[in-house]
């Protein structure tokens, strides 16, 4: 009974440390997702075109590939803690400049150096919560950082439509003469600050005490915190995995693979699919995708609402899955459930007329997509949103994590971005090429994981190689 109760104990610091970090994730919803309630209001109070509209909704993005790029060398030298601090800092100061912008470019700046902070919080983040989880309940707690993602995405959304019904409309003036729209981005300050703090508090990660040579710290955050019955033998293991010599640098990650270890290039590719089958159009024109099946402005943010509800929800079933049925057979499931209901979409948008510059659909076709565009964030919310980062996070060798981690999520970034400001235009040819773009990578993607992408379910980080260890390798192996 007591050593149940010391069980309980263990986990309860785990999940309180990993929520903490987890709120990185937060801010990056939060942070990419506001844009999609204010950026009618804003086109029209710059006069934006659909290119530059694109532009400065997907600008954030170029922060992002560059804050991902350097959190992990940044990690590795100041360590986890220091980082997500510097992440809060720069989400503070964009969410008050973007509020309170005066041009298009002013803009564009500020957005792109919160996008520096949501870069780097998409890097540490993951890393450092499988750093300090056991790997009996790794992959749960990895899926919080999802979990805090589309939490943050909702709060943007509800937070928008609020302040939107208040005004009137984001266009409206709000607050001490401030347009709605504005204080859309000021909000943000409030949840900036809050992980500021919490990070304060949190324990640096064991793997990284152990490679500066701070043992005696080490151990105490693996007994106080991860609940390692030996932590002598844990830290001979973290020991023996770690570069702690000659220090981690992305030259390490260098292989015979077109440049790059295989394992490396797997996490590259996961994260390009994942951005690939369209996600964030959902979430950054989702408002602006309502209005062409027929709803108001208020009705459009409250769909968008309901959608990260229902996001909310299926990244919660996938964190109750994920170590029961592993992290391959729930990819597998949902590349198939995207690619049929963004096929679907793109069939129902090709019956779509112009009506005053936009796209309606008449029935039924209006009901199919709004159910499709709802049912492929189920799959997507249950499966690649959530798994993505997971394996992201533990599917690398010690010795390479946090740089080979900072490269995948930079190429997310980069896929991100090219999906993000392309949608505009690719509206503009039409909605079911645009939709069947996205089907087709769902498709691909499905036979990448198939071939490509290991199993980590249940395995310790020490036993993570630089190869592609897929489960059929190790049945013939061991056969």
């Amino acid at each position: 009974m007591a050593q149940k109760t010391t069980a309980e104990r263990f986990n309860a610091r785990v999940i309180g440390i990993t929520i903490a970090a987890a709120l990185g994730g937060f801010l990056f919803g939060f942070d990419t997702s506001v844009i999609n309630g204010a950026v009618a209001a804003l086109a029209g109070a710059f006069s934006l075109g659909a290119g530059l509209q694109g532009f400065a909704v997907s600008s954030a993005l170029i922060g992002c590939a560059v804050g991902a790029w350097f959190a992990g060398s940044l990690a590795n030298k100041l360590g986890r803690i220091p980082v997500m601090l510097i992440a809060a800092v720069l989400f503070f100061v964009s969410a008050i400049g973007s509020g309170l912008a005066f041009g298009v470019i002013d803009l564009i700046i500020w957005r792109v150096v919160g996008g520096l902070g949501v870069g780097a919080a998409s890097v540490i983040a993951p890393a450092y919560i499988a750093e300090v989880s056991p790997a009996k309940i790794r992959g749960r707690l990895g899926s919080l950082q999802q979990l805090a993602i589309v939490l943050g995405i909702f709060t943007a959304l509800l937070s928008n439509a609020l302040l939107a019904n208040i005004a009137g409309s984001a266009a409206n003036v709000l607050w001490l003469g401030i347009d709605a729209w504005r204080w859309m981005f000021m909000v943000e300050a409030i949840p900036a600050l809050i992980y500021g703090l919490m990070a304060l508090r949190l324990p640096e990660s064991p793997r990284f005490l152990v490679a500066r040579g701070k043992i005696d710290k080490a151990s105490q955050v693996l007994y106080d915190f991860s609940g390692e019955p030996d932590v002598n033998l844990k830290i001979e293991e973290i020991r023996k995995t770690l570069n702690a010599e000659q220090g981690e640098s992305l030259k390490d990650l260098r292989g015979d693979k077109f440049g790059l270890k295989p394992i490396v290039w797997v996490g590259i590719l996961l994260s390009v699919f994942q951005q690939f089958v369209g996600i964030n159009v959902i979430f950054y024109y989702s408002t602006t995708l309502w209005l062409s099946v027929g709803f108001d402005e208020s009705q459009a943010l409250q769909t968008s609402v309901i959608t990260s509800i229902t996001n909310i929800v299926v990244t919660i079933i996938a964190i109750l899955l994920v170590d029961k049925v592993g992290r391959r057979p729930m990819l597998l499931i949902g590349s198939v459930g995207m690619a049929i209901t963004l096929g679907m979409m793109a069939v129902a948008f090709s019956f779509g007329t112009l009506q005053d510059g936009a796209v309606t659909l008449p029935d039924p076709w209006s009901m199919i997509a709004l159910v499709c565009a709802n049912g492929f964030v189920v799959f997507f919310g249950a499966t690649w949103g959530p798994l993505v980062w997971v394996l992201l996070g533990e599917m690398f060798p010690n010795s390479i994590r946090a740089g080979a981690l900072a490269v995948a999520a930079a190429a997310q970034w980069i896929a991100n971005f090219f999906i993000s400001t392309t949608f505009p235009v690719f509206a503009e040819i039409g909605l079911t090429f645009a939709y069947g773009f996205y089907a087709f990578f769902a498709i691909v993607s499905f036979f990448f994981v198939y071939f490509q992408v290991p199993e980590t379910k249940g395995r310790e980080l020490e036993s993570m190689t630089d190869a592609v260890d897929l489960p059929r390798r190790r049945r013939k192996e061991s056969a």
